[in-house]
């Protein structure tokens, strides 16, 4: 079986897998397992490092943009430094969430905590990217009503630019820790496809305090040059319905994942391999259902009518194997015999 994004180590394997050796069947599983537990390691550290390089860079921006809001009376950088602590929260968030779903399965939970990542990213989308939207614009309000002029702009702006460069180390790091994912897919089919709701918080963000920093040094220099504080409070409000906006597409694609979402990837070339087999009369339905950083897989298959039990099971669990040694997120692979849907 081949797919583009299966590592050549695994298709290796699983190409081994046929050979009727049994020392090499037990060396070929051993070197699979390996090899699963070394990129399961490698996707786990990318969604720590991108975490660790958001929080710190947030946090330094945060307090940065404080003390010069104060200083200054700048609306939009209070709305800019709001958003700063809001995303220090989220990391903190979306690190207890990764660790959670990394507790082992139970007898109530058989399947694990896998999903548990996404309701700590659905927390970070409704309370802390909305909650800090609202706020902006509630401030950004209040200084339209209330002209409130901006001292020290100078100083504003500088704090603005520096704020812009750690943003950019933070988004770096984000897109250097999903590109194993993203393979050769845009960011936003990336963002729409992915099961990692670590990563699509963390790019999100990091997305929206770029865009945030660019209105609020664009509205913070037009009130420079017009002298007129209406444009910092303008400049408020459209950082606090970006950052709504991108709440809203961060909670409809973790929703998405929560109410179990098909990887049509995976399914598409399960279903491929299972057609080729020699056992197998035709597939009627096969499922692969994201579970946090694992699939679970379910199909229904019509095998050889002339088969015995004994050679059918065989069958099926060299099938089951080859499917989990070819695709590494696969973790349950159930297989059931039918003549019809």
């Amino acid at each position: 079986m081949k797919s583009k994004n299966v590592p050549a180590p695994i298709r290796d394997s699983a190409k081994l897998y046929g050979d009727r050796n049994r020392g090499n069947a037990a060396f070929t599983f051993l070197k699979v397992r390996n090899t699963i537990q070394f990129i399961n390691a490698m996707s786990h550290d990318n969604s720590t490092k991108a975490i660790v390089y958001a929080f710190a860079a947030n946090l330094g921006i945060a307090i940065s943009k404080t003390g010069a809001a104060v200083w200054t009376g700048s609306g939009s950088l209070l709305a800019e430094a709001i958003h700063s602590y809001a995303d220090c929260g989220n990391q903190v968030l979306l690190f207890i969430g990764m660790k959670r779903a990394e507790r082992m399965a139970t007898a109530k939970h058989p399947m694990g905590y896998g999903r548990e990542s996404y309701i700590w990213s659905m927390m970070v989308a409704i309370t802390l990217f909305s909650v800090g939207g609202l706020f902006s614009i509630y401030e950004g309000w209040q200084r339209l009503a209330e002209q409130h002029e901006v001292e020290n702009a100078g100083v504003a702006l500088l704090v603005l630019l520096v704020a812009v460069l750690l943003e950019a180390f933070s988004l770096k790091g984000a897109l250097s820790a999903l590109q194993d994912q993203k393979g050769q897919q845009s960011l936003w089919h990336w963002f729409k496809a992915t099961h990692s709701s670590e990563l699509m918080v963390v790019v999100g963000e990091d997305l929206a305090a770029l865009l945030g920093l660019v209105i609020a040094a664009l509205m913070l220099g037009l009130t420079m040059l017009t002298g007129n504080s209406v444009y910092d409070a303008m400049g408020s409000i459209m950082i606090g319905v970006l950052l709504v906006i991108v709440a809203g597409l961060v909670g409809r694609e973790v929703h998405s994942l929560l109410l179990g979402e098909a990887d049509a990837e995976i399914r598409e070339a399960v279903s491929s391999f299972l057609q080729r087999q020699p056992e197998v009369v035709r597939v009627l339905n096969i499922w692969a259902i994201n579970h946090g950083s694992q699939v679970m897989i379910a199909v229904k298959a019509e095998l050889l009518p002339d088969l015995r039990v004994a050679d059918a099971v065989t069958a099926i669990n060299k099938m089951e194997q080859q499917i989990k040694f070819a695709h590494n997120r696969v973790n349950w692979v159930f297989f059931e015999i039918d003549n019809s849907d």
